[in-house]
């Protein structure tokens, strides 16, 4: 359940998929993307002794439908896995952890300055060896921008998704926002595969037409189900995060773009909870130093 802008992280970086509205002219018709990452983050200290690393890969696959008057409507579909690796094997809670989306993103014009987004998704985050089922959860995003000026958009945005425990719903604000500050400057809440507590944060700046500097930063927060063996059969691992990163980017034409990042997960913490969604155990871990690639085309 985590996510990324093209230039932002998750527990440790999941490229876009809530883009923010625009008003910028699209062409008519089906409008395919793919986008992926890979991501690696080194050691961190664990509070209750030893360490360990993760690295995560996902790939997402969009279609998506542009009619007349700004509206557009369309399907995604992504697969992510997210590899653990715990130094003592006492305090290893998890392991291969998999991630996967479908979502049905939807947007359209409200009056001439408005453009309402909502996207309704379901979600599979699950450990190896777990049923699917048992990760499934669902919801939905959405937000309405107005576009203030001809360098800014801004408006309010929420998500509500339910939880593994029956009657538990999470429900976070977000803002979104897409303010040219000048011809180099840009503040937006990006765009991203699978995000947890909605957009993140990007200022970004043009070197030329081809090339970008950008720092990024959110707050991310995974939940999935575990497998019938291990520290907690059947429970729940949770991994929470602030990710901060600088990254490159490289958009040799408006259809093809690659970012490479590098930054660190602060405020990191790993919950497991039993079946019933009961603590067991909370440990804290040290900074931890990420890096990573992330692409996409768009045709």
């Amino acid at each position: 359940m985590k996510t990324f802008t093209l230039a932002c992280c998750s527990t440790i970086l999941v490229l876009g998929m809530m883009t923010s509205p625009t008003f910028a002219q699209q062409r008519l018709g089906w409008v395919y993307q793919i986008d992926g990452l890979t991501a690696y983050q080194s050691n961190a200290d664990l509070s209750e002794g030893g360490e360990f690393s993760a690295s995560r890969a996902f790939l997402r696959t969009t279609a998506l439908y542009n009619l007349n008057g700004g509206t557009s409507v369309g399907l995604s579909a992504s697969i992510g896995r997210f590899d653990y690796n715990f130094s003592q094997a006492d305090n290893q809670p998890w392991e291969d952890i998999r991630d996967i989306r479908i979502s049905v993103p939807l947007r359209f014009r409200a009056g001439n300055t408005a453009s309402v987004f909502v996207s309704p998704q379901v979600r599979w985050d699950y450990q190896s060896g777990a049923d699917a089922a048992d990760g499934r959860t669902y919801g939905v995003f959405a937000g309405i921008a107005w576009k203030l000026s001809e360098s800014l958009t801004i408006g309010p945005a929420f998500g509500a998704f339910s939880q593994f425990e029956d009657d538990d719903i999470d429900f976070f604000p977000a803002l979104l926002v897409d303010w040219d500050i000048n011809d180099r400057w840009n503040l937006n809440t990006g765009s991203g595969i699978g995000a947890t507590q909605g957009p993140g944060l990007t200022l970004s700046y043009a070197l030329n037409d081809t090339m970008t500097l950008g720092l990024s930063a959110r707050s991310e927060r995974i939940r999935f189900r575990l497998d019938e063996e291990g520290l907690a059969p059947n429970g729940i691992g949770e991994d929470k995060s602030i990710p901060v990163v600088v990254s490159f980017g490289y958009n040799p034409n408006p259809g093809i773009s690659l970012n490479v990042f590098a930054g660190a997960e602060l405020d990191g913490r790993l919950t497991l909870d039993d079946a019933n969604g009961t603590e067991l155990s909370r440990q804290n871990y040290e900074t931890a130093p990420l890096v990573g690639v992330a692409f996409r085309a768009r045709f």
